[in-house]
């Protein structure tokens, strides 16, 4: 039996079986300065199985597991955790069938290393509000639909997909296979307001302190930017991706 409580499961034999089962993992939690055998088996399962690994020192494991044990004592995590997500991801195909469902050329909002919770909450509201197909975010250095995102999003995680990947440059390629344009933004790009956005589009944003990574910009069909009129050069993650996904909205209701 998998023993659990809110976002995290913990103790070897759990771990183990969480991994062989399929269930969702964000990321497995490793005691620093651990070496033995069952600790390694366990790390190679879990690279094998492209899960993330974090280690981290004993006294944050033993907050992270606070309460879980017997008398308020932390429960037994016994040097690894598994985190996992609060609610269920999609699959990419969840996207186009949706789409399709609808009668409308796939609209999807990817985002690149958006780290916050928050950030990944509100955009995902503005992201169904405005009607996108889906969201696409990454394994690594991104935030993870929490209950504290799922909270910020109202609800909205509920009725569009969101699909986590391995790799968001392997997924772009994949989209554009399925002859998806890619708009990235950036402040080097054309004015947004200018650049066609109508049929099938991904939007891709950035993280809140580097913006879109280089390699995926090169791999995008085009860049964009939002015009200021302000002293202001720049918005908040959640700020900028809600006007692109506003103005895509916006162009297709035009058309």
């Amino acid at each position: 039996m998998i023993e659990k409580r809110g976002e995290y499961i913990f103790g070897r034999n759990s771990v183990r079986e969480a991994i062989r089962s399929g269930e969702q993992i964000d990321r497995i939690y490793v005691m620093q300065d651990q070496s033995e055998g069952s600790i390694r088996e366990l790390i190679m399962l879990a690279r094998q199985n492209k899960i993330v690994i974090t280690e981290v020192p004993r006294i944050k494991m033993d907050e992270m597991c606070a309460d879980m044990g017997h008398d308020g004592k932390p429960g037994n995590h016994q040097g690894i955790i598994a985190q996992i997500p609060a609610f269920a991801y999609s699959e990419m195909d969840d996207i186009f069938e949706l789409a399709q469902v609808r009668g409308e050329q796939p609209f999807i909002v990817i985002l690149d290393s958006i780290q916050d919770p928050h950030n990944l909450g509100a955009i995902i509201r503005s992201a169904e509000a405005l009607g996108a197909h889906g969201v696409i975010i990454g394994k690594r250095r991104s935030a993870s639909l929490t209950t504290s995102a799922f909270k910020v999003s109202c609800g909205a995680a509920q009725y569009i997909p969101i699909v986590k990947v391995t790799n968001i440059n392997h997924a772009i390629e994949e989209l554009k296979k399925k002859n998806v344009w890619i708009a990235a933004a950036d402040m080097d790009g054309q004015p947004l307001a200018g650049t066609n956005l109508t049929g099938a589009i991904a939007l891709v944003i950035g993280g809140e302190s580097e913006g879109v990574a280089r390699l995926t910009r090169e791999l995008c069909d085009m860049v964009v930017k939002i015009e200021m009129g302000g002293k202001t050069t720049s918005l908040n993650a959640s700020c900028a991706a809600s006007i692109m996904i506003y103005e895509k909205r916006r162009q297709d209701l035009l058309k």
